[in-house]
């Protein structure tokens, strides 16, 4: 079984997309699972939800719950399923609920500034 930490992230992180900052956050937290890229989990109140769309996309993960998907939509396109939150997670992942997570890609960039 893996085993999953949840952190605070150190520093101040931000997340961007289609040139916008679409938030920002001293809060973040860091989890990390595994072998796997770290996750940076952006607290609701930092994100501009504005920008964010809930689509009826959702996945199951055993050791985190059910993660509801969001896309972002920007002036000029839309990014579907580009984010995603656990609203409910299971036990003992509870820190990362009311929390957003980003897919990092050529036009969503998450980083420590």
């Amino acid at each position: 079984m893996t085993d999953i930490t949840i952190r605070n992230a150190e520093g101040t992180w931000t997340v961007r997309a289609g040139g916008a900052v679409l938030g920002e956050s001293r809060n973040a937290l860091e989890l990390t699972e595994g072998d796997y890229p770290s996750v940076i989990y952006f607290p609701r109140d930092d994100i501009a939800m504005a920008f964010l769309d809930r689509t009826d996309h959702s996945t199951h993960c055993p050791k985190k719950g059910d993660a509801t998907y969001f896309s972002i939509v920007t002036k000029s396109t839309t990014h579907e399923n580009a984010a995603w939150s656990y609203e409910t997670p299971i036990e003992g992942m509870e820190r990362i609920a009311g929390h957003l997570a980003f897919y990092a890609t050529d036009f969503v960039t998450v980083e420590r500034i």
